[in-house]
């Protein structure tokens, strides 16, 4: 084995873990949102542009700056937070490095998998954005080639890139996030493949697995409940506002969250908003976070689903 690479094996998860901010989190039991977005605003785009026709809608666009993201933060007691790469910026993770790196007592990155790279590559680039500041990879399964109507090639395809970093990220302690847009059927096969070919990599299924209220959302759902025998998933309870319900969110409450808390267990769920999509919805930010707070009582478990939960994982 290269000495590099030995290197990275032995001292990479150390250096993930012993990070501030789960200290600063779990101490003050405070809250960390787990799933959330930063991109430059119209100012700072000269500097970090954004990816050939990704711009963020303009209602959105001077709204998910760092800057405005601490703002946020500040007057909600949110200590620290989790920042996805957005596809905004695609496959530049410049703009959340900087995120980091100026505020790395607040901030964590979760890097976004290019698909198109070799196996080789994809593992170095892994390796390289992991030594930045950044403990966890996003999978967006539509951005690997098409192959038919609803269908993508498979993130689990033997020999290709997105299966060697999902080996990686079990070395490395490094989850992987999968964001299933179109819902979680489309995926179950592929996710069930990745699961089973690397049982010590963390998978952790965005915004309630995409399980909206509708006959394919409530068939996805029991899927997702499925998904709980395998002790290394983990569900984010984020993005209230794409599940088809309205506010209170009642449904997302009764036949979304209490059965998955059932399901997983406290240890395996983490709050989160989808800051700044967020911002355009009732409630808002704080309101979300406050919101999901009422839904439990037991004081243990509240604070594992707001902070622990996603500290144990992040560090």
């Amino acid at each position: 084995m290269q000495p590099v690479l030995t290197l990275l094996i032995r001292t990479l998860p150390l250096a993930l873990a012993t990070l501030p901010l789960s200290t600063v989190a779990l101490s003050n039991n405070m809250v960390i949102d787990s799933h959330l977005h930063v991109w430059a605003s119209n100012q700072e785009a000269s500097t970090f542009p954004y990816a050939e026709g990704q711009d963020p809608p303009e209602s959105l666009k001077d709204a998910a700056s760092t800057s405005r993201l601490l703002e946020m933060m500040q007057e909600n007691g949110v200590v620290g937070a989790l920042i996805v790469q957005p596809i905004n910026h695609k496959f530049d993770h410049s703009y959340v490095i900087s995120a980091m790196k100026e505020h790395p007592d607040r901030f964590k990155g979760m890097l976004l998998h290019d698909p198109s790279l070799s196996a080789e590559q994809a593992v170095s680039t892994l390796e390289d954005l992991a030594l930045k500041g950044f403990v966890g990879v996003r999978f967006n399964p539509y951005l690997w080639p098409k192959e038919g109507e609803k269908k993508w090639k498979s993130m689990s395809s033997s020999g290709e890139g997105g299966l060697a970093v999902y080996k990686r990220c079990g070395e490395l302690r490094m989850p992987v996030g999968v964001m299933c847009f179109q819902g979680l059927q489309l995926h179950f096969d592929d996710i069930v493949a990745l699961l089973k070919s690397s049982p010590d990599t963390t998978l952790i299924l965005d915004h309630f697995g995409f399980t909206s209220f509708t006959p394919d959302g409530d068939k996805a759902f029991q899927q997702l409940l499925e998904l709980s025998a395998y002790p290394q998933v983990a569900v984010k309870i984020s993005a209230l506002f794409r599940l088809n319900d309205d506010a209170p969110y009642l449904r997302v409450k009764k036949d979304r969250f209490d059965p998955l808390l059932k399901a997983f267990g406290p240890d395996r769920l983490m709050f989160g908003t989808d800051f700044p999509f967020v911002l355009e919805q009732n409630p808002s930010y704080g309101g979300t976070k406050d919101l999901v707070r009422s839904w439990v009582e037991d004081e243990g478990v509240k604070e594992k689903i707001m902070g622990g939960t996603a500290s144990r994982y992040f560090g």
